[in-house]
């Protein structure tokens, strides 16, 4: 069945590499086979969720699989892994039909590139191998950097598209080198095996700095932030929905799966010097993005701030934060996709520009976009009833049972957030209408972005208001980690 997860989407670009691409029936072709694709790859994982049993902590619907005569592929999944599958499943599809419909050109590898990019994605998720998990970590690379150079926008998107490329390509080659000590030292590499496996104290410092080094640039923490929002402001949308939904999250699954797993002694140790540059990040990405006036880099600088919250939360010793963590990653992986949908996307199409003092007054002429934009400001914020609320609210619980100063330092990001969100929608929803935009005709959204919108908000209230469907399946798995730890 996992296999099968993996193994649709090339099945889906082998298809879109057969048409010819010169004519618009080809494209409409291409970009049904693409979304019928990334959806019957969504209802597998919706089957997986129904039939996965939360009551062990072993690994579920394990396979395995021998390739070139000399690798071993070993896949499974546990209640963390499984909502990490299910986000990419779900997100791919919304990525795919935001941007798809405006790419007239190069259109084929456009496709091709988000459907092998999910395949590597949930491979990430569902290996159990160390060394095939730094292999997929490794792979998005190449594809992301020439999406962002080929469908990017603004002048500086090399850039943009370098600083992602080595910044990340940096932090993983101490990945690699930990890995290959960790060979060494145990003679496995599997994820299961190496749990066994008591590595002393000493080696474990030198092993997590490695992993975490990595980790923290992905995620990613002060002072490794410059790539983020330059890759997000020069990245095509699609691409700005998946850096922000799932990219995003390899750091928070491999904190979860590696260094809290595998680990748990060095975790420990240097649990406050993460919560220390958590806050600095924090406080950092919550002022910065307060004095943007690009409405991407905006919302890039606040996916850092919430990450970071969700740093505070992995690394609080406690279920609650824990949990809390993981719902915050799921929550920031539904509503950060949404606001780029609004401003680098429905806005950004209409008006031409994101520049927020040139955009003033859409709540007269695009009322229902207004209301929907309004209440993913509201969810990013933290609102009651959004699962965003749920997420902070556990994660500093959590971390407020190890240090009440650091949780009160982390529960500033709230008020920060309130700020620039709030900012933002003011400041380009109400007012007099700008004008530097007499010569712009301002339609209200289409029906297939209200869909695409739509179907970011509901998870985001239903899981906010129902919780326990995500929670009964991670306690035992969470309390497992604890155990280790």
């Amino acid at each position: 069945m996992l296999f099968l997860l993996l193994i649709i989407p090339i099945i889906g670009s082998l298809f879109i590499l057969t048409i010819d691409a010169n004519s618009f029936n080809s494209q409409v072709r291409m970009r049904t086979i693409a979304i019928t694709t990334s959806l019957i790859n969504f209802f597998i994982s919706i089957f997986l969720w129904l039939e996965f049993d939360a009551n062990t902590t072993q690994f579920q619907f394990v396979s395995e699989f021998d390739y070139l005569t000399f690798g071993h592929l070993n896949l499974g999944i546990d209640g963390i892994s499984l909502y990490f599958v299910l986000l990419t499943t779900f997100i791919t599809p919304i990525a795919i039909i935001s941007n798809a419909y405006n790419i007239n050109s190069n259109l084929k590898f456009f496709l091709i590139s988000f459907l092998i990019l999910e395949t590597l994605q949930l491979a990430l998720f569902l290996v159990l191998d160390l060394l095939l998990f730094y292999i997929f970590f490794e792979s998005v690379l190449p594809i992301l950097f020439i999406i962002i150079i080929v469908y990017g926008s603004g002048e500086f998107r090399f850039r943009s598209a370098n600083l992602f490329f080595l910044y990340t390509l940096f932090g993983s080659l101490f990945m690699l080198l930990a890995i290959l000590q960790i060979f060494n030292l145990a003679g496995t590499t599997d994820f299961q095996l190496l749990s066994l496996i008591d590595i002393n104290l000493d080696s474990q410092k030198l092993l997590w700095l490695a992993f975490f080094l990595a980790f923290a640039i992905k995620t990613p923490l002060w002072p490794f932030t410059g790539w983020l929002y330059r890759a997000h402001a020069d990245s095509p949308l699609a691409g700005s929905i998946l850096l922000a939904a799932t990219i995003l999250k390899f750091a928070t699954y491999g904190y979860i799966r590696i260094l809290i797993n595998l680990l748990p002694d060095a975790t420990n140790y240097f649990g406050p010097l993460v919560q220390t540059i958590a806050i600095i990040t924090l406080i950092y990405a919550s002022l910065a993005t307060i004095v943007q006036q690009d409405t991407k880099t905006l919302i890039a600088y606040s996916s850092i701030a919430h990450m970071s919250v969700v740093i505070l939360g992995l690394f609080s010793n406690t279920i609650q934060g824990i949990e809390g963590a993981i719902l915050l990653a799921l929550a920031h992986g539904f509503v950060s996709p949404a606001l780029f949908i609004c401003v680098g996307g429905v806005i950004y199409e209409r008006t031409g520009t994101r520049v927020i003092k040139y955009i003033r007054g859409l709540a007269s002429y695009m009322p229902v976009f207004t209301i929907l934009f309004f209440i993913f400001t509201l969810c990013n914020t933290g609102i009651p009833l959004s699962l965003n609320f749920l997420g902070e609210q556990l994660a500093l619980i959590g971390i407020w049972e190890i240090n009440p100063i650091i949780s009160a330092l982390g529960a500033t990001g709230i008020v920060l957030s309130a700020c620039y969100s709030i900012y933002l929608y003011n400041r380009i929803s109400y007012g007099t209408y700008s004008p530097n935009m007499n010569n712009v005709i301002i339609l209200d959204i289409t029906r297939r972005e209200f869909i695409i919108l739509i179907s970011l908000l509901i998870p985001t209230i239903l899981l906010g208001i129902f919780p326990n469907v995500i929670l009964d399946s991670l306690h035992i798995s969470v309390s497992s980690l604890l155990y280790n730890l």
